[in-house]
């Protein structure tokens, strides 16, 4: 018990404030469709596929012009975002109309938000720091209920310490920590299996990260070059044959010549935001190349496509927006504090901390 508590102690002195920062850009990003205050944002979601493919055309008219990526608006947000070379996008209406645009990410919040919740800035490095952290997240989360479990007796529900010091911070800690440690194994475990996949074998499975993958890779084509028009309104009305009562989510050009377009659509039962249905269009001649049904898929990767959504609370609508926003909050007070004390509260390093 000794060694698992002084690995506990280092840990979270090591990665406490990463988790705290963790936390409050996931508290804050779960609220982003309600935040992004811009005109048509609360507009309701055009199902109809003749406008939807009047607006693509719009939008795909000049080559010179056009994006790399449409994210078409959802029942939570009535813009859609479009995707340009480098870090460059814009928001349109439903219609094609321009609402706003951006060259950088740092011109939009909820663009640089994301960037630093899933890359602290620092792009594939910083995602295996943010990896690593989850990993710790899910050390804390168990660690944490065999440390509690000595000084059960004295359990005592208190958001904030009685004053600040090192008892009382490692009371609070302790005490808070048990009572959110389930959800932050849930949010931490998930966050690590995005990053790390082979992290997701604990819970479905030795063969998952072969059939995620597999999953997810693109058929392979040809590499031909993307025709001057292609006949979006073909190109969609295809994707609604195919899957009549799925939502069009995105809609990918071709990218590292692998001659494919990409469309990705959400049906009524899946749990993704965007969903995991794919069309695969030839990007010279626009025949449909493949369509993967995500209902379809393997059990081990339909669990899989379920940690996103629990992540991010993209499930289960504004009252687990609002548990996932506490355990965020948690994880601040959680982190920081154990940092604070472990570095700074007296002069020795590492003083107690559960």
């Amino acid at each position: 018990m000794k060694t698992l508590d002084l690995l506990h102690r280092w840990i979270g002195g090591l990665l406490g404030l990463v988790l705290a920062l963790l936390g409050l850009s996931g508290a804050i990003l779960v609220h982003e469709d309600a935040w992004i205050m811009l005109p048509h944002a609360g507009d309701a979601r055009i199902a109809d596929t003749a406008q939807i493919a009047t607006t693509v055309e719009r939008l795909m008219a000049d080559p010179a012009a056009r994006p790399r990526s449409i994210n078409f608006a959802s029942d939570e947000f009535g813009l859609h975002r479009l995707s340009f070379k480098g870090d460059a996008g814009a928001y349109v209406d439903q219609a094609g109309n321009l609402v706003t645009r951006w060259s950088s990410q740092w011109e939009r919040p909820e663009l640089w938000l994301f960037d630093f919740h899933h890359h602290l800035f620092a792009g594939d490095t910083g995602e295996i720091v943010v990896g690593l952290a989850g990993l710790a997240g899910v050390f804390f989360a168990i660690s944490g209920v065999f440390l509690w479990w000595r000084t059960r007796k004295t359990f005592e529900f208190r958001l904030w310490p009685k004053r600040m010091s090192r008892p009382a911070i490692v009371r609070q800690h302790r005490d808070l920590g048990i009572l959110v440690a389930p959800l932050v194994l849930l949010v931490t475990y998930t966050g690590a299996s995005m990053v790390f996949r082979p992290v997701s074998a604990l819970a479905l499975g030795p063969s998952a990260p072969a059939m995620i993958a597999k999953a997810g890779k693109a058929p392979k084509v040809d590499k031909t070059k993307l025709a001057d028009n292609p006949d979006w309104r073909a190109i969609i009305r295809a994707a609604h044959a195919r899957f009549p009562d799925a939502q069009l989510r995105t809609l990918g050009l071709p990218r590292q010549g692998n001659g494919l377009i990409t469309l990705r659509m959400k049906q009524p039962d899946e749990w993704l935001p965007n969903g995991r249905t794919m069309l695969y269009f030839a990007a010279d001649t626009g025949k449909l190349v493949e369509a993967r049904d995500a209902l379809a898929q393997p059990a081990v990767v339909r669990g899989y496509y379920t940690f996103y959504p629990l992540h991010a609370a993209k499930i289960g609508g504004l009252f687990y927006r609002l548990v996932m926003t506490a355990v965020g909050l948690a994880l601040v007070v959680l982190g920081s504090l154990a940092v604070w004390s472990f570095w700074f509260r007296r002069g020795t390093v590492g003083p107690r901390i559960s």
